[in-house]
């Protein structure tokens, strides 16, 4: 197993357990405890854990993985979401794309279709879009947030306020129907609204980890959202409250 497959894998299992001891890891990932253990001090040392005695902990609630590590997570059902989003959109039209590992794949969609125009604050998407020629790509500067590869703040939000899209697609680290869509930062939420207000339609793009949640910093009221797009992990009472808020929710 590669390094980077590896770190990825000890990280999520201790997101969602909230710890993990050296001896669980390793037979976990079928490696030696002495590997376990220097990849915990990495994974340490880069703050997105904290070491313990024989272990590590995540140290925070609802802690933000990098995008580097979310890669490869629930892949097959990111990439039923994305194909479902895909048949949203009308020929021609112009398409908003926040960051996340959802609206990534659903890029990689949309790159094979032609005459679309695409607005993203997403530096990975762009660098995937820019070296196709029959996507028009427009990207939205502003200041870095190195864990989800976007662009946001004032100047984004500006500059979004200048475009009129047809479709915007926003994914989200939490949703409830009480509380909305959330994610972790207060930033990049505002941006999501400089979305989110540019365009006559909005659709969330969550797998069913996602739903039941709340993080941070808001994004908006389900009001807000026209369709959420998720996997058929989705409970049906879950269902029932998000569609409750006005929004159509279609299953992967």
């Amino acid at each position: 197993m590669l390094k980077a497959d590896r770190t990825a894998r000890i990280l999520a299992h201790i997101t969602e357990a909230g710890s993990a001891d050296v001896h669980e890891l390793a037979g976990l990932l079928d490696v030696s405890p002495a590997t376990v253990r220097r990849d915990l001090q990495e994974l340490h040392d880069q703050g997105l854990l904290h070491r313990t005695r024989g272990g590590a902990v995540t140290g925070a609630v609802n802690l933000e993985l990098p995008l580097r590590h979310k890669h490869g997570k629930r892949q097959a059902e990111k990439r039923r979401i994305a194909l479902a989003a895909e048949r949203l959109v009308p020929d021609g039209a112009v398409v908003g794309l926040t960051g996340g590992t959802t609206t990534s794949e659903l890029a990689r969609v949309l790159a094979e279709r032609s005459g679309l125009t695409i607005v993203t604050n997403a530096v990975n998407i762009a660098a995937d879009l820019i070296v196709r020629p029959e996507v028009r790509l427009v990207v939205v500067g502003g200041i870095a947030r190195t864990t989800s590869y976007e662009l946001v703040g004032p100047a984004a939000d500006r500059m979004l306020g200048q475009y009129h899209l047809d479709i915007a697609f926003i994914g989200v680290d939490g949703l409830t129907a009480q509380e909305g869509c959330t994610t972790h930062d207060e930033m990049e939420a505002q941006t999501d609204r400089a979305f989110l207000g540019s365009s006559a339609r909005s659709v969330v793009l969550a797998d069913s980890t996602k739903i039941g949640r709340v993080t941070f910093a808001r994004i908006c009221p389900l009001s807000d959202v026209h369709d959420l797009v998720t996997d058929d992990e989705l409970t049906v009472a879950q269902e029932e409250a998000v569609a409750g808020c006005g929004v159509r929710v279609l299953r992967a």
